[in-house]
């Protein structure tokens, strides 16, 4: 395990992103946590007794990024195996899982890939199980879809799953979804080695340092994961090398389980519901594009048992709840079990819902009167928003853009925690603000400063970590250098003025991130004190 440092460190020459001073150009830091912050000339008294004086040359200093969700083994898979992300067409994807089997050095086991999407090819179709099992020359294969709410699997991992035909969602042809999915998950992911598990841990955690996330919250279940991914993630996080990470466990009723994991909480992707694209997600009407309405996995008075015994426990609770229904029943829920053991402890312990896409005015004010934190990812609206996109396909123009209302959420004082959920969308902080900030639909837009606060300060905030995630006096050193241009403080409403550079205004400025423009490049990751990631 790497060693705590006590060093003294002093950065000078660039710009601090920090309330105690809205024009610092210096930092000391001490140890693991920030010791001051201010001008450069002030600084000189302390450089003669700093360890290190980093030279800033103009970059810029902030608070290092919190993903609020992540599954990192899946991303880590996807970062160093077979990632169909962006594939054009159905038959470039089977290209690709050919190219993929074919490039394995120990054919045999199972392999697993991610991130088809069937919804933008001009096929308009999933494979089949024929055309899958060709493409895998036989293979044992696990594919899942953009969003991890289906997957297809080839007949060789088919058969590997016991019961599969009998459980809930099995298509004997095409995609399989409900338990019959979460069966086939589990089958491949049991199959990975300890040392491939590592391997994709260690890959995903580099690549969120590489970015200038300096935490995650890993979301983890007996559906999504396993015991033995949750332990060796938060072992290999221990280690010091890389971002710290903290682990939620996704099981109905487990509370006890969540503490001998060492999790932070029992939520993280409990599951409500499903997903739009997999038409899982749970809503009150039909979808616009199938006779149905999704998938509804838990009901109000099960939320409520898990809330009221999460409450009781002091340990948070979470669910993953996408479409309006899904959302509803996790607010009935909550609210009864405000009822059973006090509505002042439900809200003390800020329990979260994951994703909380279909909100409307009176789900917000229900946030807000619970105390509930919105864990969302505004990347879910640059990929699938808009006229042409997925939501507007599944569900109509109307109710697509009445999804993921950041700016109502701030305005009815609901905190929000942002994440990628990756790999369903790439890890990507600055493009994660720039979603919010640039919604599709625009009186959903944020300001830059808010959604940078969300994807900082809010992930600390959702563990109940309020004096973290920002640069100041006491706060914990966990920073990141960035390569940027020109700072500016950016409207979330391109009616009135966007951006401004007076420095009258007394508020720190922030990287312009109007779409076109190059995100910022990070130079450097620091995590309490550590550095973690230098480029």
């Amino acid at each position: 395990m790497t060693e705590r440092t006590s060093r003294t460190v002093l950065l000078r020459g660039g710009a601090v992103y920090s309330p105690a001073d809205p024009f610092a150009t210096a930092m000391l830091v001490e140890g693991e946590h920030v010791a001051w912050v201010g001008s450069d000339g002030a600084a000189e008294a302390y450089a003669a007794t700093a360890d290190e004086i980093v030279e800033l040359d103009g970059a810029l200093v902030t608070p290092a990024f919190v993903d609020a969700h992540v599954h990192a083994t899946a991303t880590g898979l996807a970062l160093t195996g077979l990632d169909l992300t962006g594939s054009p067409s159905l038959a470039a994807a089977l290209a690709a899982v050919t190219a993929f089997v074919d490039g394995q050095d120990e054919p045999g086991g199972v392999l697993i890939g991610h991130g088809w999407d069937e919804s933008g090819w001009p096929e308009g179709r999933p494979p089949t199980l024929a055309e899958l099992d060709a493409a895998a020359r036989g293979a044992a294969l696990y594919l899942s879809r953009t969003d991890v709410h289906s997957a297809v699997a080839t007949s060789a991992l088919r058969t590997l799953t016991e019961g599969l035909p009998e459980r809930a969602g099995f298509d004997p042809e095409g995609p399989l979804t409900k338990d019959a999915h979460h069966a086939v998950r589990q089958t491949a992911l049991a199959r990975l080695t300890p040392e491939q598990r590592r391997r994709a841990q260690r890959a995903a955690l580099a690549r969120a340092a590489e970015l200038g996330i300096g935490a995650v919250h890993e979301c983890a279940g007996p559906e999504i994961s396993s015991e033995a991914d949750l332990t060796a993630l938060l072992a290999l996080a221990a280690e010091g090398d890389g971002p710290e990470v903290f682990g939620y466990w996704g099981e109905l009723g487990g509370v006890e389980t969540a503490r001998r994991l060492g999790a932070t909480g029992a939520g993280g992707d409990l599951f409500v519901d499903g997903a739009l694209g997999s038409r899982t997600a749970c809503l009150h009407t039909p979808y616009a594009d199938a006779a149905h309405t999704g998938t509804a996995y838990l009901t109000a008075a099960q939320v409520a048992d898990h809330v009221a015994a999460c409450t009781e426990a002091g340990l948070q609770a979470g669910f993953h709840a996408i479409g309006d229904a899904a959302v509803a029943a996790v607010i009935e829920g909550v609210r009864a079990a405000g009822e059973r053991v006090g509505a002042a402890r439900v809200r003390a312990l800020r329990h979260r819902v994951e994703h909380a896409e279909a909100l409307d005015g009176a789900s917000i004010a229900a946030f807000a009167e619970l105390g509930l934190t919105a864990s969302v990812q505004p990347a879910f609206d640059a990929a699938w928003g808009g006229p042409d996109g997925m939501y507007v396909r599944r569900l109509g123009a109307e109710r697509a853009a009445a999804l993921n209302p950041y700016a109502a959420l701030l305005r009815a004082g609901v905190p929000l925690a942002f994440g990628s959920d990756a790999p369903v969308t790439p890890l990507d902080p600055w493009g994660t603000v720039r979603a919010a900030a640039f919604h599709r639909t625009l009186d959903h837009r944020i300001s830059v400063r808010a959604a940078f606060t969300a994807h900082t300060r809010g992930g600390w905030r959702a563990i109940g970590r309020d004096q973290d995630g920002v640069l100041v006096p006491g706060a914990v050193a966990s920073y990141a250098i960035w390569a940027a241009d020109d700072l500016v403080v950016q409207a979330p409403d391109s009616r009135v003025a966007g951006w401004s550079t007076d420095p009258r205004s007394g508020t720190p400025g922030l990287p312009d991130l109007t779409p076109g423009r190059d995100l910022p490049v990070c130079l450097r990751t620091v995590v309490r004190g550590r550095t973690v990631h230098q480029r």
